[in-house]
């Protein structure tokens, strides 16, 4: 019997999901299907129906649906919980399960791309508390950071990010602005930027990467460009960075094998199918 799963939002032609899960789809030899699916967040509840009722086994949820799908869903895991979204469901016994997958892509990016890059952490900084800003934090948190430092435009809404996840997460957060990374960047261990800057060449203002110690790694989860200008001036003042196409792989892996029970690879060769698809590689 064929299985179908979906990936869901809108806009939704520019998710590159459907690219890698038929990959793994023709690789492994299983009978599926992976499709994307433009849902209006009015229609939302009614697809969630059309799950329930079993045309799909589940699938992915992107922008802008991640926080309604969480609320509609039926049961959470303790991270989607943690950060109240979800960007994978699974459907069981008619009940639809939410699961959110992007700390397990952005640690598994960061241990294939910089093994060892969480010895001796201590203090993480993040650009940006938006909603991915959530996962990364709980993801630092996990891997033993004593201190995230949370800077964002609107120093505002880092307090409010700050106050909301404190109890949910080891790491004691601090709040700020960018105007304050020249005063926790020597001391800074790693650099996030969870925002949407470094998109179409945008870069940030007042973020001096030499300000940095020379063990810091910088990343980014942007991944289009793959080399930020963030990451760019990062490798050019020779630190080590980590760009964001392998948090798009890896956070695929465990729905994957949840709708279609096989534990896929993150291989080179799917990479450099993504990244011919980008236009990087030919």
């Amino acid at each position: 019997m064929t299985r179908h799963a979906f990936v869901i939002g809108q806009p939704i032609a520019h998710s590159r999901s459907p690219l890698i899960h038929r990959h793994w789809l023709q690789v492994y030899e299983i009978a599926g299907e992976y499709d994307p699916i433009e849902v209006t967040p009015e229609g939302l509840p009614d697809f969630f129906a059309r799950i329930r009722a079993g045309e799909f086994v589940g699938g992915n949820v992107t922008l802008p649906h991640k926080e309604q799908a969480w609320a509609l869903a039926d049961t959470h895991d303790p991270a989607s919980r943690a950060i109240a979204a979800a960007n994978t469901l699974v459907l069981k016994a008619g009940q639809i399960h939410a699961s959110n997958t992007d700390h397990i892509g952005f640690l598994a990016n960061l241990d294939d791309r910089a093994p060892g890059w969480d010895e001796n952490l201590e203090t993480a900084v993040v650009l940006g508390a938006g909603g991915a800003s959530r996962a990364i934090i709980a993801a630092l948190s996990a891997r033993g950071a004593r201190t995230i430092r949370i800077l964002n435009r609107t120093p505002a809404r880092a307090g409010a990010l700050a106050a909301e996840m404190q109890d949910k997460t080891a790491a004691r957060l601090s709040p700020g602005g960018l105007d304050d990374f020249a005063g926790v960047a020597p001391n800074t261990d790693i650099l996030v930027n969870t925002s949407t800057i470094g998109m179409h060449g945008t870069r940030f203002e007042g973020i001096d990467i030499a300000a940095l110690p020379s063990h810091a790694l910088v990343t980014d989860i942007v991944y289009t460009p793959l080399v930020t200008p963030l990451l760019a001036d990062a490798a050019a003042h020779g630190l080590r960075i980590v760009d964001g196409l392998g948090m798009l792989l890896h956070q695929a892996v465990p729905g994957f094998e949840a709708w279609f029970g096989t534990r896929p690879e993150v291989t080179p060769a799917l990479r450099a199918l993504v990244e011919k698809d980008m236009g990087l590689a030919g």
